[in-house]
């Protein structure tokens, strides 16, 4: 299976400066090929494809000499990107889905340079790029198996290093313990075993922090290096944030997965859910990266990850029986069976119970009954 590990890079001052005046050829690249294609439809109704881009590119270096301080499988994976866009631009089209015709790149918007293995070498703490020279890097962990591709990224003014490895499967030791997990807002999950995972709620947290960077770069002076160095504190702490998120949703995902050995979800349509009046909170809980990371782990541990269907796992008793409640209801109470309990414990057994790993109305008694 295919991970990518991801490490910090130091390069000097030098090395800097070369890499941006490549991410800068890169983006000019990408620019001048996408208007080669529109141009290209709209006099002859045809689009170029990337076979009839990439053999420009050595007639490119001759007139622009310094595209040759660009190594060639970089600047044909810039073509390969932008036909990549394409790619999934017409396969929305095709689904009936919001198009996202491919935009042209500003500087802001094009931050990475891909390395092909024949490209660059990692040597001890550090890695050899062609083209760039031997720079510094922090490898806080061995990368294992075989190296593939270097995507190397800017994030914040910070240069790292994204290996893409091909690593073997290792299965922990056999676990018949199944879990079913309802996540939310008001708590981040709930586990079908009573167990309550506390909502961290990040970014509204640090609300106060943006207000203030927020209000600072709005009376800055568009184009002014104040106005830069302002936007740069704006993007560390949204970095700071992800990070947060990030931290906690690999460190949650890793227990799940080394406790139980089938884990059932809810399906969600995470995009849909995030349009709502709820957007802000469910783009601060992170579901969707959540959701991915089990998948993920669970797959390189050996375990199994069921995705069911979400339709009705809040209005459904344990027996069977429908049960409606509004939003605000949290309490989940079965005129048919009797069953008392938290709204989020009773989805959770639900979900389990939908992932088929255990029998309806299993548990019945575990979940605080009382007759009605």
């Amino acid at each position: 299976m295919q991970r990518t590990f991801k490490h910090r890079l130091y390069p000097n001052r030098k090395q800097r400066e070369n890499l941006a005046a490549q991410l800068d050829m890169c983006r000019e690249l990408y620019n001048a090929a996408l208007q080669e294609r529109i141009e290209s439809y709209k006099t002859t109704g045809k689009g170029v494809t990337w076979s009839g881009q990439q053999p420009q590119l050595p007639a490119i270096k001759g007139v622009r000499p310094e595209f040759k301080n660009v190594h060639a499988h970089t600047l044909q994976a810039v073509l390969i990107r932008l036909n990549r866009s394409f790619q999934n631009f017409f396969r929305r089209v095709k689904l009936g889905e919001i198009p996202g015709f491919p935009r042209f790149k500003g500087r802001n918007r094009f931050n990475s340079l891909v390395f092909t293995p024949s490209t660059f070498k990692v040597e001890g703490n550090h890695v050899k790029l062609s083209k760039v020279g031997n720079v510094k890097i922090k490898l806080h962990r061995a990368l294992p198996g075989k190296i593939g591709t270097l995507i190397l990224k800017q994030i914040c003014g910070a240069w790292y290093a994204c290996f893409s490895c091909e690593v073997k499967a290792l299965p922990l030791p056999t676990s018949d313990a199944a879990i079913g997990i309802d996540v939310g807002l008001e708590s981040f999950a709930v586990l079908s075993d009573g167990i309550t995972i506390h909502n961290p709620r990040w970014h509204r947290n640090a609300q106060a922090r943006l207000r203030v960077a927020q209000r600072r770069l709005a009376r800055r002076k568009k184009g002014s290096h104040g106005r830069r160095k302002t936007v740069q504190i704006l993007q560390k702490i949204h970095e700071h944030i992800t990070n947060q998120r990030k931290a906690f949703h690999h460190k949650l995902s890793h227990q799940i997965v080394k406790r139980y050995g089938i884990i059932a979800v809810e399906d969600l349509n995470v995009r849909g859910l995030a349009a709502g009046m709820l957007a802000k909170s469910v783009h601060d809980a992170g579901w969707a990266g959540f959701i991915s990371m089990l998948a993920y782990k669970a797959a390189y541990a050996g375990r199994q990850l069921i995705a069911v269907n979400p339709k009705g796992t809040s209005q459904t008793c344990l027996c069977g029986a429908r049960v409606r409640k509004f939003l605000s209801d949290r309490e989940h109470v079965c005129v048919e069976c009797g069953l008392v309990a938290p709204r989020d414990l009773v989805s959770a057994q639900i979900i389990l119970q939908r992932a088929g790993t255990q029998p309806l109305d299993a548990n019945v008694g575990e979940v605080m009954p009382c007759v009605v």
